[in-house]
C-alpha cells in the first residue's frame, strides 16, 4: 500500500550535523516552555480576575479562561511527555492513545487532524515520529485545513505520512533543514529544532525521514522499524 508519493523522488533528510547535545535539549526546553507559556499566563490572569473585587461582573468569563486555558495546558504535556519525553518506561504504544494525544493538541489548531494509522501498536520511535510529524503538519496549516496521518506496516517497517492541505499551506526553510539535519542558519529555533529532534531519532533507530512541498500541500514522510 502506498500512502505517500515515492520516497526516493521527495527530500532526503541524510545530511549530518555535529551540534552539542546541551544545545539541542536547550532548545527543546525552549520550545515546550514557549507554547506551555500562553495558557499558564492566561490560567493566572484568570485567577487575577477572580482575586479583583472590582472585576466580579467578569468571574464566569474568568472560570471559562480558566478552563480552557487549563485544558490546553494538560493536552500539550501530554502530548509533548510522548513526543519529546521518555513516557515512563513504555516502549510500545497503542495507536488508539496516539491519536487521542494528537487529536488533544489539534483541538487547539486551526487545522483539522484526520488519522488513518492501519497498525495496532507502534515502536516508540514510530510514536515520536507519528505526533512529530502529525503537529509539524497543523503548523504547516497556519490558516487552516485537514492534516491526514497515515501509517502502515511493511515488511520489517513502519512506513508513515502526513499530508497537510490547505490554503497558504507551507514549508519553513528551518523545518527543512532541521529534518536534513543542518544547523539553523535563519529562523527560529523553536520550528528547526523540532525537526532537527525527527531527524536526530529516526535515524538512530535506522530510519529514514523526508518531506516535499507543492502548491498548498505539505507531506512529512517516515520510514522506521516496526
Amino acid at each position: 500500500m502506498q500512502i505517500a508519493p515515492k520516497l526516493d523522488a521527495m527530500t532526503d533528510t541524510t545530511a549530518p550535523a555535529v551540534i552539542r547535545p546541551a544545545e539541542i535539549a536547550a532548545y527543546l526546553a525552549a520550545r515546550m516552555c514557549h507554547d506551555f507559556i500562553s495558557p499558564a499566563s492566561a490560567i493566572a490572569s484568570g485567577l487575577d480576575l477572580l482575586d479583583d473585587p472590582s472585576a466580579q461582573d467578569m468571574r464566569e468569563e474568568a472560570m471559562g479562561l480558566i478552563a480552557s486555558s487549563s485544558k490546553k495546558l494538560a493536552d500539550l504535556l501530554s502530548f509533548c511527555r510522548v513526543a519529546f519525553g521518555a513516557s515512563a518506561s513504555a516502549e510500545t504504544f497503542d495507536a488508539r492513545e496516539l491519536e487521542k494525544l494528537a487529536q488533544g493538541a489539534f483541538s487547539h489548531m486551526r487545522a483539522g487532524l484526520a488519522w488513518a494509522v492501519d497498525v495496532p501498536a507502534v515502536t516508540k520511535p514510530a510514536a515520536r515520529t507519528l505526533l512529530n510529524l502529525a503537529q509539524m503538519g497543523g503548523a504547516a496549516l497556519p490558516t487552516g485545513g485537514l492534516a491526514t496521518v497515515r501509517a502502515v506496516q511493511e515488511g520489517e517497517s513502519i512506513v508513515i505520512a502526513v499530508e497537510a492541505v490547505g490554503a497558504r499551506a507551507r514549508l519553513r526553510p528551518e523545518v527543512l533543514a532541521g529534518l536534513q539535519g543542518h544547523a539553523l542558519g535563519e529562523g527560529m529555533h523553536g520550528n528547526w529544532v523540532q525537526a532537527y529532534y525527527v531527524h536526530l531519532f529516526v535515524a538512530d533507530a535506522g530510519g529514514r525521514v523526508f518531506a516535499d512541498v507543492q502548491d498548498e500541500r505539505v507531506v512529512f514522510a517516515a520510514t522506521v522499524p516496526a
